[in-house]
């Protein structure tokens, strides 16, 4: 049986995804991604009616208190909110910010969330379980929980065709389906849109795909980063016959891991921030705007992009 320790010495899986139930055929039923997007989900609803008991305006008496939020976590999470629509959503699509903050709340959060789960060593926590009752869930790389569900390409993929379906949808019910085709010339002389269009048609699947790719790339390198320095200490470090050469990999191992950590936490906000934003900025492309706003969205998605 695959210890805990010997599952260390292989970092990737610490971070992939693993089957839980598998058909006779070989297909995936049940995989550790759909625990952590379930459990995500399940976080985001009651956290969202907590938060939003706490937030709600109370009775005349109470007087000014009535207005204030009686919750620090409920405080928080109210910040962050209103900083993503009016900081950073509301100066790209306007008037349509009211219509657009459900969703791209949702996204960032449910992304937010299963980065920080991510961060949690359910998985290990699960196969050292696992083996102190004698199952052989480790010896078939099988779980139940664990890894990172924003590591899979699969569901950055997924995340990505509701941003994508999103973006058009509102570039649609905002031009127009004559307007939405219009934008594909991207207002040049007719003599060029045989080169145009196509180009704009492969930018429309281009954003999306940058989107998942690069929400995968990020998690998937920082998280499996962690994950060696922590096979680091634990299999070179700490438990090195050699203490005289253990102990001080294995100190500066956690140490790094420690640092790495703190570094993974800002990331975890950073990449679904970046998700949210761009998804933002896509939408704004398809928009009637000025020279100037169109240009600076153009900058900016031009940048994300890059």
């Amino acid at each position: 049986m695959m210890s805990s320790i010997t599952l260390a010495a292989d970092p990737v899986q610490h971070v992939i995804n693993h089957a839980f139930v598998v058909n006779e055929d070989g297909y995936w039923l049940w995989s550790t991604a759909q625990t952590n997007m379930v459990l995500t989900s399940i976080i985001m609803l009651v956290g969202g009616l907590f938060v939003a008991k706490a937030v709600s305006t109370g009775e005349e008496g109470q007087g000014h208190a009535r207005w204030v939020t009686n919750n620090r976590f409920a405080h928080m999470v109210e910040v962050i909110c209103g900083y993503l629509r009016e900081n950073t959503v509301r100066p790209l699509i306007g008037e349509r910010t009211e219509k657009m903050m459900p969703f791209l709340w949702t996204i960032f959060f449910f992304i937010l969330i299963n980065n920080l789960l991510g961060l949690i060593p359910l998985l290990d926590l699960q196969n050292i379980l696992a083996g102190a009752m004698g199952s052989d869930m480790v010896a078939q790389h099988r779980a139940f929980i664990g890894g990172t569900a924003t590591q899979s390409i699969w569901v950055t993929g997924a995340l990505s065709i509701a941003a994508a379906i999103a973006i058009n949808a509102a570039g649609i019910k905002e031009l127009g389906l004559g307007g939405y085709l219009k934008h594909l010339t991207a207002e040049a002389p007719i003599f060029v849109w045989p080169i145009i269009i196509p180009i704009e048609i492969m930018g429309t699947f281009i954003k999306p795909i940058a989107l998942a790719i690069r929400l995968f790339a990020n998690m998937t390198a920082g998280h499996i980063l962690v994950a060696v320095l922590l096979g680091f200490a634990a299999v070179d470090g700490f438990t090195n016959e050699n203490p005289l050469l253990g102990f001080p990999i294995g100190v500066v191992s956690s140490l790094g891991v420690i640092a790495i950590y703190f570094l993974e936490l800002f990331v975890a906000f950073l990449q679904a921030f970046v998700f949210m934003f761009l998804t933002t900025v896509f939408i704004s492309l398809l928009a009637h705007h000025g020279d100037h706003d169109h240009d600076t969205a153009h900058e900016i998605a031009e940048a994300g992009l890059a």
